[in-house]
This record gives structure tokens, C-alpha cells and sequence, in this order.
């Protein structure tokens, strides 16, 4: 049975307190945030592109002779170089398929460069040290968009010999910094005689109030509303340039209305929740049951005797044993009003671990007293 390490499990819960505190503390302030941060004009969007393509050079470590596409990309390409090479006569591991991922930033022109990322289609037990042939890449639209190649970066390594393996992170996944080169310009909404759309990353009722508050305020607009939670339009007089006034619009600061969220994730262990997280009145007892199963094996060796016969060989025995230990906790009361970090701060005191913790939580929130929304990753 693994081993919870106190240690490490006490400092992420400090960590953890001390951001709920430092946030308690400056949550008072009312921090402004500028609009630019809070939302995007419509039409500033990125557009997704993919592409096929093959990476060279992996000494052994591409894909098998099974993977039929990677053989026949390779053909294709030897054939472009005036080398007419059938399939079936190749045999070589240093070749990989990969599809090809990126994202076209808004008003990209062409000539600029964008990072991409690579990942393996076939069987490939690495990438590592590989460079991708130029390969087209394409939008939803079916449009050539960017050209890409370079040598990939894989974060990681996977070393076998024999029956011995060591492996770190995933190596059929690299990325290639600026490894593409814009062709076409990204498609974008014109702004239309005057007419402006804001569009708020998180919807909120206050927060597309506050903003319609704060332009009216600042820069004078008149015809100003919001359409909807996250959409708010505004209509421009025709005496006004629409370059310098976005430059204005998006420098305003507004304080935006958070939801209250508590975001937890079991695989980890990690708990982050927002200042403005609240609790009702509660009252928790927790138990710790651990349970620990221990097999050793013995071997007894047959006495010395010289008759052959397959009723003497040697014996493995499985000795098993089973250790049951209940622990209590004691039970911890809070007021009303209490937040989410002084929660964690109380629990840590009686050396809870993460886990344990979040699952405290989950209780919380079905038994009604945790007034924010809980969100399990």
C-alpha cells in the first residue's frame, strides 16, 4: 500500500491557505481588471489548422512496416524527388506519420510564423530526434493556410533493453517552435460603419452591467447595451476613428463579478477555491480507516535425494498478512461565514491528508453548506 507523504501534503495545504487569505485580503480592494482581459472584440478569434505529414530520422524508433500509410507517404514523397520507389520494397523504422495541430492567431499576415504541434498516427515508439518534411497545413474551410516543417522537441525519452524500461512523459507527442510559415492571411469579421461587439470571456449578468456602466462613464457612448450576458454592442458616431477608440475601450477598467467555484482534482490532490467562497455552519467528524495487505513468499527447498521423480520440486509458499488500523478524528465545528482556506487551514491542523480533505468537501456541498459551485477534474 502506497504511503501518503505527510510532508509534501502539509506544504500544498499552507500554500493553499495562504492563497485563500492572501485573495480574502485583497478581495476587499475590489480589484479592477482592464476590459482587454476581460473579453475580445468580435472577430478576433483564432482559426484551427491540421495537416498530414512524415517525420525523418528517428533511428529505429519510427513506425513498422505494418502501418501501410507511413510507407506509401514515403514513396510519394521520394517521388517528388524524382525517385520512383514502390512501397512494398521499403522497410524502414526511421520514418513516422503524424498529423500536424495549430492555431491561426487573429490578423495573422502572411509570413508570420506560429508554433505547431506534432503527434504520431501509427506505431511509433518515438519521435525523438525526428524532423518533419514540409507539409501543408489547411483550415476548416479546406484552404492552405501555412507550410511547416522543422526538428521536433519531445519532452521526454523512452529507453528500453532487454526487458529493462525507463520512460518519461510522452514521447509519440513533440511541438516545433515557429515551425510554421503563414501563407494566407487569417480570416477576420470587418468591423461594420461603426458597429462594435464585445464579447466577455465569462458571461455574467453584473459584470455586462458594470461594462456598460463604465463605457457610458468614460468614453461618453451613448448607445451602448448589452444584448445578452456575454455580448455587449456599441454604435460609434461617424466623426469617430475606430482604431484609436478600441485603444481607449480596451484600457478601461472594470471589476468583474466572479462566480463563487471550487475546483478540486482527485488524480492530483490539488484544491484551489476564489475568495469569495463561503461556508454555512458545519460540524465534521471524519474517520480514517486504513487497511494494508502484506504478502511474502517463501521458498522450501526439497532434501537432498538421489531418486529421480517429478514429485520433488521446489515450493513457494505465500504468507499473507492483514493489518487493520481505524484512526479517529476529532470533530471539527465552524461558524457560519467561514471560508474555504480557513476550512483547509482547520482540517490541516488535524492532519488530514489532500485526499481526505476532498472528499470533506463533496460532504459539504451534498449537505448543502459549501455556497459555490464544485467542480471534480
Amino acid at each position: 500500500m502506497p504511503s501518503i507523504n505527510i510532508s509534501r501534503i502539509n506544504i500544498l495545504l499552507l500554500f493553499i491557505v495562504f492563497g485563500c487569505i492572501f485573495n480574502t485580503q485583497i478581495h476587499a480592494a475590489e480589484i479592477a481588471v482592464r476590459l482587454k482581459d476581460l473579453s475580445r472584440i468580435e472577430g478576433n478569434r483564432e482559426l484551427a489548422l491540421n495537416g498530414y505529414g512524415i517525420v525523418v530520422g528517428l533511428s529505429g524508433s519510427g513506425d513498422s512496416s505494418r502501418h501501410r500509410a507511413t510507407l506509401q507517404s514515403l514513396a510519394n514523397t521520394l517521388s517528388n524527388f524524382g525517385l520512383q520507389v514502390d512501397e512494398r520494397d521499403l522497410n524502414s523504422r526511421n520514418v513516422a506519420s503524424v498529423i500536424i495541430t495549430a492555431e491561426l492567431p487573429a490578423y495573422s499576415e502572411p509570413g508570420d510564423r506560429i508554433d505547431i504541434r506534432v503527434a504520431s498516427t501509427g506505431d511509433a515508439k518515438s519521435l525523438s530526434g525526428g524532423t518533419l518534411l514540409l507539409a501543408p497545413m489547411y483550415g476548416p474551410d479546406k484552404k492552405l493556410y501555412a507550410l511547416s516543417q522543422g526538428a521536433l522537441t519531445v519532452g521526454g525519452y523512452d529507453v528500453s533493453s532487454f526487458s529493462n524500461r525507463s520512460r518519461k512523459n510522452h514521447t509519440t507527442v513533440g511541438q516545433i517552435a515557429r515551425g510554421a510559415t503563414i501563407e494566407r492571411p487569417s480570416p477576420h469579421v470587418a468591423l461594420k460603419s461603426h458597429h462594435i461587439n464585445i464579447i466577455l470571456n465569462e458571461p455574467d449578468y453584473t459584470t455586462a452591467n458594470r461594462v456598460v456602466n463604465e463605457i457610458r462613464r468614460t468614453l461618453g457612448v451613448s448607445e451602448v447595451s448589452a444584448l445578452h450576458p456575454g455580448k455587449i454592442s456599441l454604435t460609434l458616431a461617424e466623426d469617430i476613428q475606430v482604431m484609436p477608440f478600441i485603444a481607449r475601450l480596451e484600457n478601461i477598467t472594470v471589476t468583474p463579478d466572479l462566480d463563487a467555484r471550487v475546483v478540486v482534482n482527485e488524480r492530483t490532490g490539488t484544491i484551489v477555491a476564489g475568495s469569495n467562497v463561503i461556508l454555512g455552519q458545519i460540524s465534521i467528524a471524519h474517520g480514517d480507516l486504513r487497511i494494508e495487505v502484506v504478502t511474502k513468499f517463501d521458498t522450501t527447498q526439497p532434501q537432498l535425494n538421489f531418486r529421480s521423480g517429478d514429485g520433488i520440486r521446489t515450493v513457494v509458499t505465500p504468507d499473507t498478512n492483514i493489518v487493520v488500523t481505524e484512526g479517529h478524528s476529532e470533530p471539527v465545528s465552524l461558524p457560519a461565514g467561514t471560508t474555504v482556506g480557513e476550512l483547509v487551514q482547520a482540517l490541516n491542523r488535524i492532519r488530514l491528508s489532500t485526499r481526505d480533505v476532498i472528499t470533506i468537501l463533496q460532504s459539504i456541498k451534498a449537505a448543502g453548506a459549501l455556497h459555490a459551485e464544485l467542480i471534480i477534474q
